[in-house]
């Protein structure tokens, strides 16, 4: 549906969304804050900004440790944030949600607490080349120290996945299949929940990215059928230093402890050391208890908006973005041109300016944009180029700031006389 002023029809109140972010009421430069790097993280509500005082100001102990009443209020605290991730993405147990500091660390327990044990020499990894790197790099040097070999699935000229390479790809075997649900770097989304049942169909074991994927929609993690899902705090609301692993129990049961130390031990002797169970067997010494009671607030927030009318909002703000991006002159969107196949990040590159000076100038207008490889630089040499610029939607995103990034475009091919 389109309104009288000829945008799509929203179903947020994005005012009163904006009106719980103390940042977006900010100026750089003097002009307002337009903040669209939220592929890179997001702002923070004043709901978790709170949460997280509250444990400095009221009630700061240590978990699991503590008899005393600070220690198990922080500890319920903690706990019960874990059993809104789980919620949140529809695991079977809370014991099978692992706080981690990022996914980052959630793929590298992951490449460690199993790949060491289950992949041999001769054994395929397949992946893609939308992977971000903290999902590529594990299983390169992973397959470097046990000899297995990595394959990695192409892109078409729009960004989508080429199905016909990674069936190929499966049929010629594969221990473990690495995915990211939707692109950091394009915006594509996969279908993640297909290419799964391909994998385990093969004998393969699957782990997705959904980084980019929970803060902006549903994630079911049985409905996509994997076996490891990955994903970050800070991009979902949530405080720097928290993210989680799901994991099938029988999985992680079955895998040694990716740090050891206090907490993660059930008995300790000289000569024997025995591992607490599921979920504090991998989140060894003091976890960042803060952090992951502030993700459970992020949780807490991102219900309550529901995922299902976010994701309408930012398909909305992209349905309004992604066509003028591709009328300006002198830009080129990388990507898919449709809206079925993407979430709202928008790649580009604006012709005889490098990506570096269009941040730069971008800024001066008061606008945040991501420009660089993105943590992407398989698919920035697929793409023949060194890097974009990317803008990147959240809840919080406005039409309005739509149109001062088309019109902070041709500022910048103002300033460099390109048109």
């Amino acid at each position: 549906m389109v309104t009288m002023t000829g945008r799509p029809a929203t179903p947020l109140d994005v005012a009163a969304i904006r009106a719980d972010f103390p940042i977006l009421s900010r100026t750089v430069h003097g002009k307002p804050l337009v903040y669209l790097d939220n592929a890179a993280t997001s702002q923070k509500p004043r709901p978790v900004i709170d949460a997280m005082s509250r444990v400095f100001e009221e009630h700061n102990a240590n978990i699991h440790r503590g008899v005393y009443e600070f220690s198990e209020r922080t500890t319920a605290l903690f706990e019960g944030a874990r059993e809104k991730v789980a919620r949140l993405i529809n695991a079977p147990e809370a014991r099978e949600v692992i706080f981690v500091r990022n996914a980052t660390e959630g793929v590298n327990l992951v490449a460690y607490a199993w790949g060491e044990d289950n992949l041999r020499k001769g054994d395929r990894i397949v992946t893609t080349v939308l992977e971000h790197h903290s999902d590529f790099v594990p299983w390169q040097q992973l397959a470097k120290r046990v000899g297995a070999e990595v394959a990695v699935v192409d892109i078409d000229d729009e960004g989508r996945l080429r199905q016909d390479q990674y069936e190929r790809e499966l049929a010629k075997g594969a221990r473990l299949v690495a995915l990211t649900l939707t692109s950091n770097g394009l915006g594509t989304v996969t279908p993640v929940k297909r290419m799964a049942a391909q994998a385990k169909a093969a004998g393969a074991t699957v782990l997705v990215d959904a980084a980019q994927a929970v803060p902006h929609l549903a994630v079911d993690v049985k409905d996509l059928g994997c076996d490891f899902l990955v994903f970050s705090g800070h991009k979902m609301l949530g405080p720097p230093g928290s993210g989680a692993v799901w994991g099938r129990a029988a999985l992680l049961e079955s895998m040694r402890p990716f740090l050891y130390g206090g907490d993660m031990i059930a008995r300790v002797s000289v000569d024997l050391s025995t591992w607490n169970e599921l979920p504090w067997k991998f989140e060894a010494g003091t976890s960042s208890y803060v952090d992951a009671i502030g993700l459970g607030a992020a949780v807490d927030y991102l219900r309550a908006v529901g995922l299902e009318r976010i994701e309408a909002h930012e398909r909305a703000l992209t349905a309004y973005a992604l066509p003028r991006m591709l009328e300006l002159k002198g830009v080129t969107v990388y990507g898919p041109k449709t809206l079925e196949d993407r979430v709202g990040v928008i790649s580009f590159a604006i012709e005889g300016i490098h990506p570096h000076d269009v941040a730069t100038i971008f800024d001066r207008e008061g606008i945040c944009v991501r420009a660089g490889h993105h943590c992407n630089q398989p698919l920035m040499s697929r793409l023949g180029v060194a890097a974009t610029t990317r803008a990147s939607f959240y809840l919080y995103n406005t039409f309005e700031e739509c149109d001062a990034l088309f019109a902070a475009v041709r500022t910048a091919q103002k300033v460099f006389g390109t048109v």
